[in-house]
């Protein structure tokens, strides 16, 4: 059962908040990229978590949904000015959810690892798609020249061209995201999507149409991971084919993994310890030679908090909570 969050995931939740907004404050460029990009990819990967985590749905094609709502951008914005804001994310989390919502369709008809490869299959479909369009930019990707502004006549309300602006926007979707999917998780449907994971058999004999769920749940886990892509593809204005392709799925799932299945809040812990560690173990300075097989680190990283960890990265905090057996 999803309940409000507990003492220590509160508090935990801050402290992060808290780092993540002094980032711009106290770091260099560098420094404020890197945690703008685990603050989007845990945008990514906590609508990975609303399918793996709680409907028991196991995509391995999720970033399709991501590499298309960053084409969406470039594909609505125009090449002399910004685009406003409101139009932009209209169209992207509008036009995410219809694919979504398609893909969805074929894809929550199966299960386990058919609907694995089902998954996988559309989202290799998109990405050779976009490889092959000369209007998308084919295998080079293509530039966003002006990104989305909010412009009430002469004065900018927000424009994501800003580096400190896109930060702190991106900062408070997740914030928004968040408390989103608590409700969601918290309202009957939530509830329904949950016992669809434990036994899904037993729902459809109290009358749910399971499938009728599932698509739902499938739909706004693609529009928030739509989401986020739009994000990203602000933070330099370039996108590429790989950002659909079955990698970013693969880290997503990591990172899912990584930070505790079935948390929401292990998404941000996923992204900050795969962004973290990442940077760590690609520094001569620390790993000396071995700088070079950086992902050899990585994967024994992730083995050992797989093997020695219950659920991830946030057993470090639920293990010292008096709920620790609840979701949250």
């Amino acid at each position: 059962m999803v309940t409000v969050p507990s003492r220590n995931v509160a508090i935990c939740l801050f402290v992060i908040l808290l780092c993540f907004a002094s980032v711009p404050l106290f770091g260099d460029k560098y420094f404020v990229k890197l945690a703008l990009r685990a603050i989007i990819f845990s945008i990514f990967a906590m609508s990975l978590d609303l399918l793996i985590g709680y409907t028991g749905l196991v995509s391995f094609g999720h970033a399709a949904f991501f590499g298309l709502g960053a084409y969406i951008v470039h594909l609505v914005s125009p090449v002399d000015e910004s685009l406003n804001l409101f139009i932009c994310l209209s169209l992207t989390l509008g036009l995410t959810a219809v694919a979504a919502s398609i893909i969805g369709a074929f894809s929550v008809r199966t299960k386990g690892v058919y609907f694995i490869m089902v998954t996988l299959a559309f989202a290799q479909m998109m990405f050779y798609f976009f490889f092959n369009w000369p209007g998308a930019g084919g295998s080079d990707g293509a530039f966003i020249f002006f990104k989305p502004a909010l412009k009430f006549g002469d004065l900018t309300v927000i424009d994501l061209d800003d580096g400190h602006t896109l930060y702190f926007f991106s900062l408070f979707a997740w914030v928004a995201c968040y408390i989103l999917l608590i409700f969601v998780l918290r309202s009957p449907f939530g509830q329904v999507i949950q016992g669809i994971k434990i036994n899904e058999h037993r729902m459809q004999g109290l009358g749910y149409d399971t499938y009728l769920y599932k698509l739902v749940s499938f739909v706004i886990a693609g529009t928030i991971a739509g989401f986020a892509g739009f994000l990203f593809a602000c933070i330099d204005g370039f996108v590429s084919p790989g950002l659909l392709g079955w990698r970013e799925s693969g880290i997503a799932m990591v990172m899912v993994i990584l930070g505790g299945q079935g948390t929401l809040f292990g998404a941000l812990l996923g992204s900050v310890g795969f962004h973290g560690m990442e940077e760590i173990f690609r520094e001569p300075a620390i790993t000396g030679v071995i700088a070079e097989h950086w992902q050899i680190l990585m994967g024994i990283f992730v083995i050992c908090v797989v093997l020695f960890l219950k659920n991830g990265l946030s057993a470090l905090i639920t293990r010292f909570d008096s709920k620790a057996g609840e979701d949250v």
